[in-house]
This record gives structure tokens, sequence and C-alpha cells, in this order.
């Protein structure tokens, strides 16, 4: 399989995101996809492939009309990449992983509040969980496209996350922060029903945010 430069840049960010996702622990074995826009579509990670056997000529290349522009068996969720991105311009990698702690907060089909200011890098007051719907439908994706509205990350009731980003590292890094969110509040409800933030205080925090570090290309509440 001859390969572009561009074409190869692209499969290499997502083999490299798959296996930090891996080396991470948010997923694991066959678990999960990423994603990384390309100028016709997206490259995202295979059907049933280990990461530990993923090679770049099995990433494959769709567009944003859902057609196979490559050899190869997309992930079963590409509906979901496919409709972030038509949806969202400032998008250019997606992460979904079935980590730990999230997925056991997804199980209770409730958004996250503003128990920690923290939660405001997903893009709002609270990280959206969305109703259950089964993998690699249709339903699942628009109920993913709605939990994302003017958010960076969201839940997928009983399933796991969705984190999304401007690249490859800011989708890592943000699934990275929620799924550490999702281990904190699991943590503070074995005490009891946090104190959560004010809707007027998640505002001044979104306001600090807009010129800080990854974070201030995001959307804000």
């Amino acid at each position: 399989m001859s390969l572009s430069a561009s074409e190869m840049s692209g499969r290499e960010q997502t083999v490299k995101l798959a296996l930090k996702l891996d080396r991470l622990g948010l997923n694991r074995g066959t678990s999960g996809n990423c994603s990384v826009r390309t100028e016709r579509g997206f490259f995202i990670t295979p059907s049933g492939v280990s990461v530990e056997d993923l090679a770049l000529d099995e990433i494959v290349e769709m567009d944003l009309y859902g057609e196979t522009l490559s050899d190869g068996k997309p992930s079963s969720e590409w509906r979901f990449h496919k409709d972030i991105y038509a949806e969202k311009r400032n998008v250019n990698a997606i992460v979904h992983v079935h980590s730990s702690c999230a997925t056991a907060l997804s199980c209770f089909r409730k958004d996250i509040p503003a128990f920690h200011y923290m939660i405001a890098v997903a893009g709002g007051d609270s990280i959206k969980c969305a109703p259950y719907a089964l993998f690699g439908t249709q339903l699942l994706s628009d109920n993913a496209v709605l939990a994302l509205e003017k958010r960076k990350a969201c839940l997928l009731s009983n399933h796991g996350m969705i984190a999304t980003g401007p690249c490859a590292a800011d989708a890592l890094a943000l699934a990275i922060e929620v799924e550490s969110l999702c281990e904190q509040y699991l943590m503070a409800l074995q005490v009891g029903e946090p104190i959560l933030l004010t809707k007027n205080e998640m505002r001044e925090v979104a306001q600090q945010f807009k010129g800080y570090g990854n974070w201030k290309n995001g959307e804000t509440i």
C-alpha cells in the first residue's frame, strides 16, 4: 500500500493515539476507538483489532457521508465520529474509551454535576450523560451529538466516554482529565452528596479558562 506523506502522518497519529489510550489503561484489548480528522473526512481505528497488532494500513479512512475511502472495516462506532466532525468544525480528534470510572458512572445514566471546578474543562457546568442506545447505531450517535452540545466530552449510558479536541493531544488530555474527575466523584459519593458549585461560580471558572493552557480553545458555558 503506497501512502502519501499526509496519509502516513494521519495514520501514525491515529495509531499513536490508540496506543496511548491502551498504555494508560483507558482502553484495553479491542475496546474503544479513536479518530483524527483529514481533508477528506477522518481516519479511524478498525473494528475488532487489538491495539498491539495495529498496523498503519489497517487504519480506515472515511468521508463525512459514511463511505470508506480505504480498505478495512471501521470501528462499529464510526457513526458518532462522522456526526461529531460534521457538527463541530473545531474538533480534529475524537477519543472513545471504556475507562473504568467513567463507565461505572455512566451506568447510573446521570450527568456529572459541578462538584469540582475542573468540570468546566469539558465545556460546561456539568458533563452530560447521553441516553442509552445500542452500540454502533445511529440513535447512539444522535444521543452523543446532543450530549456534546456546547460540550467537549460526555458519558454514554452503560457504555463509556467520548472526549474531543482540536488535536489528538488535546482529546487525549481531556479524556484523562474526565476519567480523573469521574474517579474523584465516585470517591466523594462514598461519603455522601457533595456540595455543588453554583452556576455563577462555574461561569467565573469558564471566564478564567478562556486563557488557561490547553482548555482556552474550548467551548464555554
